[in-house]
């Protein structure tokens, strides 16, 4: 028999304990999304929310969170059906595109081949510059009188005369401004040469054709089994959602589906079996401003960098609900992301984590800075979305801020320096432009926008 003293015993316990500490499994991918998307449902900032992430043809994580419905206390189903707001507008850019491979339209036809009563105000305003926010309309989702406007239920042609009576915001091509009324006549357009309501067509040609059985044409008085409720932030906590029409969101954002269903249009769009090739590559190639500049948007998408990977991407947001779309073509990923609830927390982000938790880190793109600070301080002032936009350009020690006029929430935002004079600020470039050697401006690139703003004395 073999005598073990207690300090040989004490010794093999601390082993066992050191080599189980060792031994223990790392979190599961699974439970690492759970940790991200549970995090902002348990401090009550969301109510639910639905996630798909899909690496080539194996899916990672198809899941329901949260509650569907916060004063019954219904659980998320697991095909859940949420409002998809601005992902409408790649359904919208692809009905588009199908008709101008069936001869029914050019996309460099003015707007007024196809409504010829639309005041153009002496500009001169394609259907690609619809597609692709550059065409200077003023955006109805901007106007003041809109707040009561999306409440009634009155013909299309009234919205429609609301915002073209309004100056444009620059001349067609001459900078990027999101706009919704854009895509709002981009629909317009869909109906009058295809014969038939944009519901039924993105139904029968988009819906229908991809195998989507869980998307549709949002209403706020249809009853639909597993639809989720929408909530928006207020000032002590969560709230019913503020009723919006869906006359209006129309074309530009009045969609409903599923993750299941977006992941099923997402492989389908980027596996070339929604358009031709052709097709395919226009949609997906950054848009040109007057002066050769390219945006980082396609037609009805963004063509944007998203956490320093390569991305194909679209978010959306209407009252009580936000989304996200993400293809990242590297690494044949797709991630979505549908919560019921409009608020603080950006699917986005949300997104975003989850694609670090399943690639792991992205690649760094910063380079070492060495210019004169000086030279790229200021202010530099200029349009925006629906407001002007200003920006402060500060020195941190040796790189460089940003802050955004703001009120006392503003925040100076980091730079990192990407060479020559472009700059970044999480997804947004900051590109500076010099004129006689001096900079004057500044191109403010945030993939769905590209503002020029001039240096103030």
């Amino acid at each position: 028999m073999r005598v073990t003293t207690i300090a040989g015993m004490t010794a093999l316990v601390l082993a066992a304990g050191v080599a189980g500490r060792a031994q223990a499994p790392a979190p599961s991918l699974e439970s690492r999304i759970d940790a991200i998307v549970n995090a902002p449902i348990s401090a009550g900032t969301v109510a639910g929310t639905s996630v798909a992430v899909v690496k080539g043809g194996t899916t990672l994580v198809l899941k329901a969170y949260g509650l569907a419905d916060l004063e019954l206390d219904v659980p998320t189903p697991a095909n859940a059906s949420y409002e998809i707001g601005s992902v409408t507008k790649q359904f919208t850019a692809a009905a588009m595109l199908l008709l101008r491979d069936e001869g029914k339209l050019s996309l460099d036809d003015p707007i007024t081949k196809h409504l010829p009563d639309y005041p153009t105000q002496g500009q001169v305003v394609t259907l690609k510059r619809l597609l692709n926010h550059t065409s200077g309309i003023k955006g109805y989702t901007e106007l003041d009188a809109f707040g009561d406007f999306m409440l009634l239920q009155r013909p299309r042609e009234d919205l429609v005369k609301l915002f073209s009576a309004q100056p444009f915001d620059f001349p067609p091509g001459d900078e990027q401004i999101y706009n919704n009324s854009a895509f709002f006549l981009l629909g317009l357009v869909i109906e009058k040469v295809s014969g038939q309501s944009y519901q039924a067509f993105v139904q029968q040609r988009l819906f229908d054709r991809v195998g989507m059985p869980d998307s549709y044409y949002c209403s706020e008085r249809t009853i639909r089994k597993r639809h989720a409720h929408g909530y928006d932030a207020g000032p002590t906590g969560l709230q019913l959602k503020g009723y919006l029409n869906h006359l209006w969101p129309y074309a530009a954002g009045s969609l409903c589906s599923t993750t299941a269903d977006l992941v099923a249009w997402t492989r389908a769009l980027h596996g070339g079996r929604v358009l031709s090739a052709a097709s395919y590559k226009e949609m997906i190639t950054p848009g040109l401003l007057n002066d050769g500049t390219a945006t980082r948007y396609g037609y009805g998408i963004a063509v944007a960098d998203l956490g320093r990977r390569r991305a194909i991407a679209h978010g959306g947001g209407i009252n009580g609900f936000l989304s996200e779309v993400q293809y990242y073509p590297d690494d044949d990923l797709v991630v979505v992301v549908l919560q019921n609830t409009a608020g603080t927390v950006n699917p986005r982000e949300t997104a975003k984590q989850i694609v670090e938790a399943v690639l792991g880190p992205a690649p760094a793109r910063a380079v070492p800075f060495t210019a004169a600070i000086a030279a790229y301080t200021g202010t530099y002032a200029g349009r925006g979305r629906g407001r002007p936009t200003t920006l402060t350009i500060a020195a941190n020690g040796s790189a460089l801020t940003m802050t955004r006029a703001g009120g006392a929430t503003a925040r100076p935002e980091p730079l990192e320096y990407r060479g020559g004079d472009t700059f970044a600020a999480g997804d947004t470039l900051v590109m500076f432009v010099r004129q006689g050697g001096s900079v004057t401006r500044l191109r403010l690139d945030s993939g769905s926008g590209h503002n020029v703003l001039t240096r103030t004395p």
